[in-house]
């Protein structure tokens, strides 16, 4: 896969029976994942209400969430080392379903950000199994495949969006996120199913010597150069994901506070992203496989840079809305080809690395918005996610030629 994220150039290999199931099954949890976690945010409020917490309270309980991904990001790539990408993946896939319906039966701030801390950790250890069993199967095949997986988690996540906001007025938030639960265990039973009966695929690394790594079709690198190359990778994965979470957090005030729009149009503007960025995925193997992922994750850095600068500095909606959507297509694809990256030089670890610096970066992007907005103001806060954009696309320049320099 690393020939072909770097140069564009390989034919892509047929992909057999075995593997076209594998790719359906991952495809599922991709999907069941950003399924489950929009239906548990749109009821976040109704939570609230329920326990009856303030602002603070809730902040607090919700940083659960947070503490038990990252904390488990890490833990998860050793136990796909021992135990197998595919049976990490179903199991934490079961604790995602099983613990969403958890929030729904607390009465207090505390006792949700103890059951988040359990949801976080399973939602945390699914990103980094299914990641890897993800990256393994595109070396497996030879295709940069990563974003059509990364298109099902975000149209999984409008689709848990659409569905909360229509079921939000008819059920409570616990027989919703039971719904919730029922779900994620049967697509859990039938994707797991298909993951546990076919082996996992040979990425044909081979064995490398001591002191150094493989990079599959580039060569051996020492360990301490690729252990350098995938924390850039991960610092790549946080730039973008920083721009992911402040935009899901502030996106639509800016518009309702800067702009003065109702709450519609505001509400339009993050929808306008999310869709973009699902749209920008599924053609994401498409461009891969004719430009090679530097230049995809290079254009892509700009291209959001440009659309926030619009989107944070217009005071017309419209142009707003545009540049919404040019940074949903610049983002998109940047956060799936870093992931490989990370994942073909290092396999599972290389995953966890690059996921809990990219879940870092969604943590600090709503709160350093926040501070930013008191001293400077809301669009010059946003700024920043432009700023880190174009980090991103500078990062995606060096590491490439690191590589190159690692395998010559």
């Amino acid at each position: 896969m690393n020939q072909l994220m770097d140069t564009g150039r390989r034919a892509p290999a047929a992909a057999p029976p075995a593997m076209a199931r594998l790719r359906r099954a991952i495809t599922l949890f991709f999907a069941l994942d950003g399924f489950v976690f929009a239906g548990w945010v749109v009821r976040i409020p109704a939570i609230k209400e329920q326990i009856h917490a303030s602002a603070g309270a809730l902040g607090l309980a919700l940083l659960g969430l947070s503490v038990g991904s990252v904390a488990t990001m890490l833990l998860t790539g050793k136990l796909c080392r021992r135990y197998g990408n595919h049976p990490v993946t179903v199991v934490t896939a079961a604790l995602l379903s099983l613990s969403v319906a958890l929030p729904a039966l607390t009465r207090s701030a505390l006792q949700l950000g103890l059951v988040l801390l359990l949801f976080g950790a399973a939602y945390g250890g699914l990103n980094v199994a299914f990641n890897a069993a993800a990256v393994d199967l595109a070396e497996a095949v030879r295709r940069p495949i990563l974003p059509s997986f990364h298109a099902a988690f975000s149209a999984g996540g409008l689709a848990g969006a659409g569905l909360g906001g229509l079921l939000a007025p008819h059920l409570s938030p616990l027989w919703h996120l039971l719904l919730l639960t029922a779900t994620g265990l049967v697509v859990t039973a039938y994707g797991g199913h298909i993951l546990l009966r076919t082996p996992q695929p040979d990425t044909g690394h081979g064995s490398p010597r001591d002191g150094e790594d493989a990079i599959p079709g580039r060569g051996r690198v020492p360990v301490g150069r690729t252990r350098l190359l995938v924390t850039v990778y991960g610092l790549i994965t946080l730039c973008t994901a920083y721009g992911e979470g402040a935009l899901a957090d502030w996106g639509s005030l800016h518009l309702s506070a800067d702009l003065h729009t109702g709450p519609g149009a505001a509400a339009a503007g993050y929808a306008v992203f999310a869709l973009m960025m699902t749209v920008a995925r599924m053609t994401g193997t498409w461009l891969l496989e004719r430009l090679g992922g530097t230049p995809v994750l290079v254009a892509g850095g700009l291209l959001a840079a440009v659309g926030m600068l619009v989107a944070a500095l217009s005071p017309q909606l419209w142009p707003v809305y545009l540049g919404y959507a040019l940074t949903g297509l610049g983002l998109a694809n940047v956060f799936p080809v870093a992931v490989g990256g990370a994942g073909a030089l290092a396999g599972a670890h290389g995953v966890a690395v690059a996921s809990t610096l990219g879940y870092s970066g969604i943590l600090l992007g709503p709160p350093s918005i926040g501070f930013l907005t008191e001293a400077y103001g809301l669009p010059r806060a946003l700024t920043t996610i432009a700023a880190l954009a174009a980090v991103a696309a500078l990062l995606g320049r060096l590491v490439r030629r690191g590589r190159r320099r690692a395998t010559h």
